[in-house]
């Protein structure tokens, strides 16, 4: 069997985004107790849409219930979890051991995949939360290709291992930080992170007051605050033959582009439909810090970098609003493109394709030279095949870079 491809997801947007272009699973927050409480999280009511439209297109929803919980907590997960798993949930993505010996002992029919915050090292570690009841180890970032391989041989045989293959990495060890609730009172291990790390900082020395002195990477050192980001496109066949069964993308905060163009690269690669080449471009167009390959070839010092910047090779600039018909389609606007621009649009299963814009037109019947205002309605000019949802972006020239 292929490797499951397991998409975040943020909002109803995102999911139905992760689903058409070919997610295998997602996975997302319920209302409490998990680790993006901040931004994302889904309520009672949008779980219940969330689930019902995951399963009718035969996917799998996997919940994450990974903070590190306090003593009142606890009591509270034995009829949290049961109603998640009567929404719908196919497992929980669970960190503490404690949550995990308290979900069992109320719910013990419940699927339990062990989150990466757990950071499990090692085949002993993998064989205790095994006996458990843990089905699923989502693995360490700190561990190597070889490593994984490893701990694959001496755990039971039944029991499956997940490792991310793209998107933010945190410097700490397996994101377990105390900078944000240093600097700002905001716990990273209670869903809350400032992500501190990514702020500039400077040195400053008590004598000398007011005078702030770089913190920058030069020959003779670097910055180690800011992690690259990970990308594993030329990595699959090595991740699978080590044992991963479940290939994990980054990113329940991120838009329905980025989900879109991520998933649809790594569907297309484990297909064996582009080269590593191929989608290595394609996820390069989507917003992102530096790539590296992490800790999987041993070379941990390559996942910082001395830039705060995030680069991006093309703009979101518009989702079709229906399927095209008659050289014509419907577009609900992003961000801003002109009449006689090149733009690509990305159907499910294909590369971008690209086309010039050759006329724009309001709901009103209007001929206009330039589309600014998002979340607007327009009739463009259109190729064949254009689905309802399909993205369509806008190639930047290196000055435009964010």
């Amino acid at each position: 069997m292929k490797p499951e491809l397991l998409a975040p997801c943020g909002d109803l947007e995102t999911l139905q985004t992760a689903i058409k272009y070919g997610a295998d699973a997602v996975y997302l927050g319920g209302p409490m107790m998990q680790m993006r409480a901040s931004h994302v999280g889904f309520t009672w009511e949008t779980l219940e849409e969330a689930s019902k439209l995951i399963h009718d297109a035969g996917r799998k929803m996997y919940v994450t219930v990974n903070i590190f919980p306090n003593n009142l907590e606890i009591p509270m997960l034995g009829d949290y979890t049961r109603r998640l798993k009567d929404l719908g949930a196919d497992a929980l993505i669970v960190s503490d051991i404690g949550a995990i010996a308290e979900i069992k002992e109320k719910n013990p029919d419940i699927e339990i995949h062990l989150s990466t915050q757990a950071n499990c090292m090692n085949y002993k570690a993998a064989s205790v939360y095994y006996n458990m009841g843990v089905k699923r180890i989502v693995l360490a970032r700190e561990l190597s290709i070889a490593q994984i391989a490893e701990l694959r041989k001496n755990i039971p045989d039944d029991m499956q291992l997940e490792a991310f293959i793209h998107g933010a990495m945190c410097m700490s060890y397996s994101g377990r930080c105390m900078i944000s609730a240093y600097t700002t009172g905001r716990s990273a291990n209670r869903g809350q992170c400032a992500q501190s790390c990514r702020w500039k900082y400077a040195l400053v020395e008590e004598k000398r007051p007011g005078e702030y002195f770089p913190v920058e990477e030069t020959e003779n050192g670097m910055e180690i605050l800011s992690s690259k980001e990970l990308c594993c496109v030329g990595l699959l066949d090595e991740l699978e033959a080590a044992g991963v069964c479940s290939f994990k993308i980054e990113g329940r905060m991120r838009t329905p582009y980025y989900v879109g163009t991520v998933v649809n690269a790594y569907r297309m690669l484990i297909d064996k439909k582009i080269s590593a080449d191929e989608a290595f471009a394609e996820v390069d167009t989507a917003s992102h810090r530096p790539f590296c390959t992490g800790f999987y070839t041993g070379n941990p010092s390559e996942t910082t970098h001395g830039s705060d910047g995030y680069v991006r090779g093309s703009l979101f600039i518009a989702t079709a609003a229906e399927d095209s018909k008659d050289g014509k389609v419907v577009i609900e606007t992003r961000n801003a493109f002109n009449l006689g621009d090149e733009i690509e649009v990305v159907t499910p299963g294909m590369l971008g394709r690209k086309y010039k814009v050759e006329s724009i037109v309001t709901e009103d019947g209007e001929s206009i030279e330039r589309s600014n205002t998002p979340m607007k309605k327009l009739t463009i000019n259109a190729i064949d095949g254009i689905k309802k949802s399909d993205i369509f972006r806008m190639k930047l020239k290196e000055t435009e870079n964010c």
